[in-house]
C-alpha cells in the first residue's frame, strides 16, 4: 500500500490524544486526520468539534475512522493507554499499557502499513522498544516522544534563569522519560556561547546547586502538574507537534526522541531518548553525543532501569502479523 505523505492517524483519544489532533490542526501538516479511540463515539465527537474550526485554521479532512482508514497514513501517532495519577511513576503504568500497546499493534501490522510509529504513551522508552519488537517494523519506523517535552521544560526553565529567549538555549534531557533522566550540562550552551562564558558575560552565576534544582524542576515537572490538574497533555502536545514537523517536512533536525539503541554508547536491547537525526523516513542517525564521567554513569543507570523493565516483559511475537 502506498503512504499518503499528509495523512495521520491518532489512536487515542483522551486529553494527550486530543490536544495533539488540535496542534496538528493548528500546524496545518497534513490535508487529513483520522481520530481512532475504543470510544468510537468519544473519537466522533472529537472529530465533529476539531472540524468546527476548520475555517479558522489549515484546509484538511479530520475524521473518525478504523485501522483499514489508517493503514495509508505517513504517521500514527499512540497514545492510548492508563493515565498516570497522582503518586504514580511513569513505569508504574508497564502492566496495564502493555496490553493496550499489543492488541492496537494487532490492529496495524495486520495492515500494509508503511508508514512511521510515533509513541507517546508512557512509560514512552519501553513500550516504543515492545512496539518495535512486537512488530516487527525497522527500527527506523518506530520512535517514541523521548525526552523533547522534559528537554522543552528545561530550555524554558533555563531560559527563565539566565534572563534569556528559551529558543536560544540549545540543552537537552536524555535518559528515560521519567526519573532516571538527566539532563547533560557538558553540551549546553546559549546561541553557540557555552554556559559559563554566556553567565560571565551577563554577570550571572549558575552554580552546581543551581543545575541540580533546575534538573530536579524537570525532572518532577509532570508530577507537579497531575497533583494540581489531574493529567500533562498540552506540553505533550506540542512536543509532539514539533516530532510530527520534522517528519512531514523532512527537516533533518536533532530532537532527544527514544530510539531502539543498536550499539551507541555501548547499549542494545533497549530504547533511550537520546538525541537524533529525524526526517521524513523517521530515525535517520542516533548522535553518540561525548558525555562527562558523571553524565555516563547517570545515562548507564538509567539504562539499566528501563533493561530491567523490558526484562518483565513477554514481547513474543506469535500473536501479530509482521508484515513490513
Amino acid at each position: 500500500m502506498s503512504i499518503d505523505p499528509r495523512k495521520a492517524a491518532i489512536v487515542g483519544c483522551g486529553f494527550v490524544g486530543a490536544s495533539i489532533a488540535f496542534r496538528f490542526l493548528q500546524q496545518g501538516l497534513f490535508s487529513h486526520m483520522v481520530l481512532l479511540d475504543a470510544d468510537q463515539a468519544k473519537a466522533e465527537g472529537e472529530a465533529m468539534d476539531l472540524s468546527d474550526g476548520l475555517p479558522y485554521g489549515a484546509a484538511m479532512e479530520i475524521t473518525a475512522g478504523g485501522y483499514d482508514d489508517a493503514a495509508d497514513c505517513a504517521l500514527i501517532v499512540i497514545t492510548a493507554g492508563a493515565n498516570q495519577k497522582p503518586g504514580e511513576t511513569r513505569l508504574d503504568l508497564i502492566g496495564r499499557n502493555i496490553s493496550i500497546l499489543r492488541s492496537i499493534l494487532e490492529e496495524i501490522t495486520a495492515r500494509d502499513f508503511q508508514g512511521i510509529l510515533l509513541i507517546v504513551s508512557n512509560p514512552v522508552d519501553v513500550l516504543t522498544y515492545a512496539a518495535w519488537k512486537l512488530s516487527g517494523y525497522p527500527r527506523e519506523r518506530v520512535i517514541g516522544s523521548g525526552t523533547v517535552l522534559d528537554t522543552g521544560r528545561l530550555k524554558q526553565l533555563l531560559g527563565e534563569e539566565l534572563g534569556v529567549d528559551s529558543r536560544n538555549i540549545h540543552a537537552f534531557i536524555a535518559g528515560e522519560h521519567g526519573d532516571s533522566e538527566l539532563a547533560v550540562w557538558s553540551e549546553a550552551n546559549v546561541s553557540g556561547l557555552a554556559l559559563e562564558d554566556f553567565c560571565r558575560i551577563r554577570g550571572r552565576a549558575l552554580g552546581l546547586a543551581d543545575m541540580d534544582r533546575l534538573y530536579r524542576e524537570v525532572r518532577d515537572s509532570a508530577y507537579e502538574i497531575i497533583r494540581r490538574k489531574g493529567v500533562t497533555c498540552y506540553g505533550i502536545a506540542m512536543a509532539v507537534g514539533r516530532i510530527a514537523a520534522c517528519i512531514v517536512k523532512d527537516e533533518h533536525a536533532v530532537l532527544p526522541i527514544s530510539v531502539v539503541m543498536d550499539g551507541q554508547y555501548g547499549l542494545n536491547g533497549l530504547a533511550l531518548s537520546i538525541p537524533s537525526i529525524l526526517g521524513r523516513q523517521g530515525l535517520e542517525e542516533i548522535l553518540e553525543i561525548p558525555l562527562s564521567p558523571e553524565e555516563d554513569r547517570a545515562l548507564q543507570a538509567s539504562a539499566r532501569q528501563m533493561q530491567e523493565a523490558i526484562a518483565s516483559l513477554d514481547l513474543q511475537t506469535r500473536s501479530l502479523s509482521l508484515s513490513r
